[in-house]
Parts: structure tokens; C-alpha cells; sequence
């Protein structure tokens, strides 16, 4: 493979990986939105993207591989692609929270309708602005800007926190609402796990951009510039 043809198998590859990345980022939002109205259509559709999703997936890890058993590529190029391959994987992991989400709502769609002391909206706002943003940093090969989603981790941590803590108590004081409490538990921790598959991919663009491995290691005080190094 010459190295011209090299380099545009790369592109395919990050191009192939941002249009997954849209319809994860795309199933969280519609899981929400049916949370939000209570629409079994909408977790339809949440359903079919886990497919695609899925099929993604496979596609992306085998151009991936293939490009790593024909090529041998070293430095950033290598960096480059063990990331898209660990991304992937944060990707699907994002779609398959969506699909636990529209699952809760099923469930939910059965029971009244119970004012609970959780913003999910909210929540789900906080983590998919991580996605995004670690994305963003991604495509930009930006690392101040992935640096900048592990700090944000924190606040829907602490949401998540909260959530349990108030659901938990609605659960142990009114019974009735027990089944609304728990799924809503459920669909709080779902979009937790959403975040820290954002932090996953941040980690990932700045050991790709830097070769500086930072999990674990949310709070870094080196700061070594946001341009790509071979």
C-alpha cells in the first residue's frame, strides 16, 4: 500500500467512526426524548439504531485491523488507529446505553406517570455534551479540548450520586412508586455510564495526539500544547 493510499484508508477510517459516533450521539438523544414523552415509536427507532450501530462496529475494528496487519504503521499513525479501535468500542457501549434507556421506558410506559425528584433531561443534556465535545476533540485532534470533558465527568458523577440518593428514598417511603423510582435509578446510571465512555474517548484522542496515557488521571497538571507529535 503506498503511503498516499495509507493515508486515505486512515481518513475512511475517522470518517467511518464519525458517522457512528452521529448515530450514538443520535440514540441517546431520541432514548431521552422518549423518556420525556413516553413514546414506544421513539424507542422503536432507538432499537434500529442499535443494529446499525452494532454493524458499525464490526466494520470499523476489521478496517482497523486490517490496516494494522498490512501496514505495521508506527508512532502517531499506530496511536491513531489503536484509538479509533478503542472508541469504537466506547461508540457501541453509548448505543447500548441508549437501548437500556428506551428498554426502562418500555417498562415505564405501563405505569402512571409519577413526578420523581431526578432531572434526566438534564443529566442526559450534561452527558451528551461530553460526547460531543469529546468528539469534537477528535476530529480537531485537540487535546486541551479532550482534557477539558475529564473535568467534566465530575458533575454528572455527582448527579448520578444524587439521583440514587433521592430515588432511593422515594423507593423506601412510597412503594408506589417504587417501579417509576427504580427504572428511573436505572436510566440515571445508564447515562453515567454515557459519560464515562465520553471520558474513555477523550483519554483516548490525547493519547493519541500527545502518546500521553491519562487514565486514571483525571486532574493533569502537564500541559504539552495540542498539536499532534510523531
Amino acid at each position: 500500500m503506498t503511503r498516499i493510499r495509507f493515508q486515505q484508508s486512515l481518513e475512511d477510517l475517522k470518517e467511518n467512526l464519525l458517522v457512528m459516533a452521529g448515530l450514538a450521539e443520535q440514540a441517546i438523544q431520541r432514548a431521552i426524548e422518549a423518556y420525556r414523552v413516553r413514546d414506544l415509536s421513539i424507542c422503536d427507532l432507538v432499537s434500529r439504531s442499535e443494529i446499525a450501530i452494532n454493524r458499525m462496529e464490526r466494520d470499523i475494528d476489521q478496517a482497523a485491523l486490517d490496516l494494522l496487519a498490512m501496514e505495521q504503521p508506527m508512532a502517531i499513525d499506530l496511536r491513531f488507529i489503536l484509538s479509533v479501535i478503542k472508541i469504537n468500542a466506547d461508540l457501541e457501549r453509548v448505543g447500548d446505553a441508549a437501548k437500556s434507556i428506551s428498554d426502562r421506558v418500555r417498562h415505564m410506559e405501563q405505569m402512571g406517570v409519577a413526578e420523581l425528584p431526578v432531572d434526566i433531561p438534564r443529566m442526559a443534556s450534561l452527558a451528551t455534551d461530553m460526547v460531543r465535545k469529546s468528539l469534537q476533540s477528535f476530529i480537531e485532534g485537540d487535546a486541551e479540548l479532550a482534557r477539558g470533558v475529564l473535568t467534566m465527568d465530575d458533575a454528572v458523577d455527582s448527579m448520578n450520586r444524587a439521583a440514587y440518593k433521592a430515588l432511593t428514598k422515594v423507593m423506601e417511603e412510597q412503594s408506589h412508586l417504587a417501579p417509576q423510582a427504580l427504572n428511573a435509578l436505572m436510566i440515571s446510571r445508564s447515562l453515567e455510564r454515557v459519560a464515562d465512555h465520553a471520558t474513555n474517548i477523550a483519554e483516548d484522542v490525547i493519547f493519541w495526539v500527545q502518546g500521553a496515557d491519562v487514565r486514571h488521571h483525571k486532574s493533569l497538571t502537564k500541559k504539552n500544547g495540542s498539536q499532534p507529535v510523531p
